[in-house]
Order: C-alpha cells, then structure tokens, then sequence
C-alpha cells in the first residue's frame, strides 16, 4: 500500500491510498459523509486489490485531506478533487468509480463536469445522486433525519449523543462474539467524530440535482442498497436505477447502510461481477454470484 497526496482546483490537499497492481483496472473508492478512506475495512481492500488496482480516496474535509474553510458548497470543487486524484495516477480510460453515500453525490459531481471518457462503469452504495430538499436522488432515512442538526454541533456532549443515536445503522447487529465487527463500528464512529463539526455540516449545505447525469450515463451502472437503511433511503437507490440506462439493482433484503460491512464477502463478490461483466462486454454482471468464500476467521480470501 502506498499513501500519496494531489492538490485540488483550490488548492485543496487531497490525501488517498493506492493499493494493487498498477496494471489492473482503476477501482477508485469514495466514502461517505463524515469517513475516511479507512471505512472500507483492511480485508475488503486487501480482497478488491488482488485483482484491481484500488485508489481509495480521503474526500476534502475527511481522514488525512485538507480540511478548507469554504467550497464544500460547490459542485465543482468535488468534481475537481476527482479528477486530480485520476489525473495524479495517470488514470485516462478503464475507471470503476465506487461511491458509498455522500461518495455517490461525489461522483455525479465528477461526471457532470468531465462525462465518462476515464471511466467504464460506476457502483453506487447506500449512495445519494442528488442534494437538497425535495430532490428523490438525496432521500434520506430516520437515522440520518434524527440525527440532524444535532451531529454537526460544535458542543462534543451533543454531537456525540447524535452521532451515537446512528446505532448500528452502519454495520447491523452485532452479536457479543462478533469482535471484528465491533471494532469496525467503534473505527466509523471515531471517523465520525474526527470529522470538523464545521465540515459535517457545510456538507449538507447544497443544493443540486443530477438526475439528468444519471438519465445521460453511457457507461454502466451498479446500484447496491440495503433495503433497512436508515441513513439513506433504499427510495434514493431505485431512484437512480430508475434513470440510469444500463443499470442492474441490487436491494440487500434487511441490510443496512454499510452493506460492505454487514456482509463483506457478498460486498466484493458483486463489485468483482460487476467489473468484470465490463470487461467482458456483458453488461452490468450478475450480482448474485460470489466467486470466492470467507475463511473460518471470517476474513475475505480470493
């Protein structure tokens, strides 16, 4: 694994992590509001770098990026950040973009502003395409209404009660024995709380509809939604599906929004047939199929 480090259109310090080979498909790795690049779990990108060349990426304001005063609001500021990181690997064709949540809104930022000449397929996870009030691509669930504004409050008392208030709304249960998966929810939390308040909330303040991207999308398209998330919607998910003209659904029955953390085998296994499906020419795969098992430790083996 290498860290490496762009800059942004407004000079922006951009931080994100490379692993695998650098001759294997771009899979570039967008979390979500108030994460970090280290939200994936070290077995998911260990899984997905065996065979893709992984470009997870600390959005601005997250993890180890600069964490600017102002441009949070605009569009073209995240598009930009993109493009660094794609411009800063040499990435000009071939890209999977994979987006988590705010990750999704990340990435229809990016292809508003510079269409899909880099890119041959995206996966949207849990995601939102779509901002602001009203906007069916931006629905977001009862965890994610309860919890603000409360969870961009300066004051720690507040802000930690909010963000608790999120329970396991990111990973599903967790069983007294399940000790990998109470140490990936505690590392999410803290995420969560190492994020500025001021960031969390100046995220939330835009207001932008890219359904008209999704209508427009000449490359294919993953949709993968837990239909019991209560941080974005399942709504916002068939939405996108709805518009995307080559896009395959994939609605995990009782998953919540971390889907790549409640069941992290299924995870890779249907990013795995959706990118090879592009390289085979068949479309958006099959994501039922799983080549590859979890070992008795419950970590992820090709």
């Amino acid at each position: 694994m290498a860290i490496r480090e762009t800059v942004g259109v407004d000079g922006t310090t951009l931080v994100y992590r490379t692993l695998g080979s650098p001759d294997a498909r771009p899979l570039v790795l967008l979390h979500g509001w108030a994460q970090s690049s280290r939200c994936w779990g070290d077995d998911v990108l260990a899984a997905l770098s065996a065979q893709y060349r992984v470009i997870a990426v600390d959005l601005r304001g997250h993890g180890y990026s600069d964490a600017p005063a102002a441009g949070y609001d605009d569009s073209a500021n995240w598009a930009g950040d993109v493009d660094a990181v794609l411009t800063a690997e040499g990435v000009t064709a071939g890209a999977v973009l994979l987006g988590w949540s705010y990750g999704g809104l990340v990435i229809c930022d990016y292809l508003a502003a510079h269409g899909t000449a880099a890119v041959d397929g995206v996966v949207f996870v849990g995601a939102i395409t779509s901002i602001g009030r009203g906007q069916a691509g931006g629905a977001v669930g009862s965890a994610m209404k309860a919890a603000i504004p409360a969870a961009m409050a300066e004051d720690p008392g507040t802000a930690i009660k909010a963000l608790g208030g999120f329970g396991t709304a990111l990973t599903g249960p967790i069983g007294d024995d399940d000790g990998a998966k109470g140490a990936w929810s505690q590392s999410l939390f803290g995420a969560s709380l190492s994020t500025p308040p001021r960031v969390r909330s100046a995220l939330f303040r835009r207001s932008v509809s890219h359904d008209d991207v999704l209508r427009g999308l000449d490359v294919p398209a993953l949709v993968l939604h837990g239909t019991a998330d209560t941080v974005v919607d399942v709504s916002a998910g068939e939405h996108a599906v709805a518009l995307i003209p080559d896009a395959t659904g994939s609605y995990w029955e009782g998953c919540g929004h971390g889907p790549f953390v409640e069941d992290p085998a299924r995870f890779v296994g249907e990013v795995r047939a959706f990118c090879d499906g592009i390289s085979d020419g068949i479309g958006a795969g099959k994501p039922g199929e799983v080549p590859f098992s979890e070992s008795a430790s419950g970590a992820i083996t090709s």
